[in-house]
This record gives C-alpha cells, structure tokens and sequence, in this order.
C-alpha cells in the first residue's frame, strides 16, 4: 500500500519538483479478548506501526511467534473495528479473541505486554499514547545545508563506523555541523537503538545545538526515528533509504527537513526545503 508525495529531488547537478511513491506507515493497536478464569478480560495488548493490509495475519503471526499462544487454532477470531481513521479512511484497531484460554500464556501477557515499553511507539498499550508531547516546531529556515554536505554525509557516518567495516550488518546515527562536520556517531544492530544512543551521548556532554546541527542515519526513516530527533529539537534529519507516509506527515507538522534516497549525486527532499541551498 502506497501514496503520491510532492518531492523536491535533486539530481545531475539541478533539483525538480517529482511525485514519488511512498509506502504508507499507520499505527495498529492490537487488542486481546481472553477468559481468565471465569471473567472474560479485553486489554489493549500493543501497538505496532505497519503497512496496512493482511492485519489478521500480521496478529496471527504475532500471537504465536510472541508464544502468547502455541497453536493458532486457539485464535477464535480477529476482527478490525472502530472508525476509519486518517487521510487513508482505514480501521487501526483489530481485537483477537481466544477461545481456549486454558492454553494461553496469561502470565506472559501480564509480564511483557502490560508493563513494558518494548520498543517506543510499538510497545504502547493504546493508541493515545502516539501523542507527542511536543509542541513547538523547530526552526523552519536554520541551520541552512549545502547539496555537497547533504550526499557527503552519509559516506562520513559509513567511513567512521567501527563496526560496519567489520560485519556489514549495523545501524548507525550521526551528529553533524551544518558545515558537514561529524560530531559524534553511535551503532547498534537496531537503528532505533543507534539513535537513542545517540541522542543520550549528546545530552550528556553537553553537545545539543539544535540550530546548526542536524543528524544522518543509515537505512530508511519511518515515524519513531523522526519522533525521535524532533525531541532533541533538531530539525533536518537525513536518510539513506526511503522514508514512510507517516514519517512524512509528522517532519512536515513539525518544519523538519527530511531527506532520503541520498546517493552520489541525488537525493530527494520530502518537506521544508528551506534549509537547503537550492540555488
């Protein structure tokens, strides 16, 4: 499932005005209707940004793979429900109901799911909790960046990585001057971990200048990693992939510049590209 953006790409030396697909990104909360002893229980169990379509599946797959239930047979039913929802008029609700409780992991749901935060936005019990706390929108014309700074960024954040030479298979995040300058760089296998990282090691040395700095990540962008950095006020956020609708949708709430597709001579700009010099 896909939608058309406005895309200001740049390309052999010139920028146009293009639409380009973008996959769509929507929050799902998945809700567990279950008999524990003689009461029946409905809790919200997670919350998990996807692209919609095949949700039965995708809560099927969940259920067990998580060992919340060990045969899928267990799994009554699995229904959409609620209003639809947003620009694409879709349900982001789904509710599975068990009909063997006597083999349901309950201990498991109350552990892992009930107290626990397991990966930011994912592992949210309701869909109010997508809330952000922020409310003012970062600068919508500083730090200014050239083109050059914008493709040379991501072949620094590559160079610098201490792992990646080594296995091939880590994230990173990077913390750049508006002139292109690397100030700090952190990996992990998970790109939201990297930049959790990343953001910690900036606060805690006092590196924070929100107005001539902006970050790089590897991979692509989807809405917890832009939520991420609008958190720390930093408002160009660069991608080497391709980012989602709705990390579209909230760089563009927000005056973020986000920028992806970033290769040895193009990259494509998804909102605000007044920080970037165009001419």
């Amino acid at each position: 499932m896909n939608s058309k953006y406005k895309v200001l790409k740049f390309n052999s030396k010139k920028f146009e005005s293009i639409d380009d697909l973008i996959s769509i990104e929507e929050p799902l909360e998945i809700s567990l209707k279950y008999k524990d002893e003689n009461n029946w229980i409905t809790q919200n169990l997670s919350i998990t940004m996807r692209t919609p379509g095949d949700d039965e599946n995708l809560v099927r797959g969940f259920l067990f793979n998580e060992q919340i239930v060990q045969d899928i047979k267990d799994i009554d039913s699995i229904e959409s429900y609620g209003k639809k929802v947003g620009q694409y008029n879709i349900q982001n609700k789904i509710l599975a109901t068990l009909n063997n409780s006597q083999n349901v992991n309950i201990s498991k749901i109350k552990r892992d799911f009930l107290t626990n935060s397991s990966c930011g936005v994912c592992g949210k019990s309701s869909l109010d909790a997508l809330e952000i706390i922020k409310k003012d929108k970062t600068s919508s014309v500083e730090p200014q960046i050239s083109k050059e700074v914008i493709i040379e960024s991501p072949n620094i954040l590559k160079n610098n990585q201490s792992e990646f030479s080594k296995t091939g298979g880590i994230h990173a995040s990077g913390l750049f001057s508006s002139n292109g300058q690397l100030i700090d760089l952190k990996e992990d296998v998970g790109r939201h971990n990297a930049l959790d990282k990343l953001v910690g090691s900036i606060l805690i040395n006092g590196k924070l200048e929100p107005k001539n700095q902006f970050i790089t990540c590897s991979g692509r962008l989807n809405f917890e990693l832009v939520q991420k950095v609008l958190m720390t006020n930093i408002g160009i956020m660069i991608g080497v992939g391709a980012p989602t609708s709705l990390a579209i949708d909230l760089a563009n709430k927000f005056d973020m510049t986000l920028i992806g597709f970033v290769k040895r001579d193009s990259f494509n700009i998804y909102t605000n590209n007044k920080k970037v010099n165009v001419d």
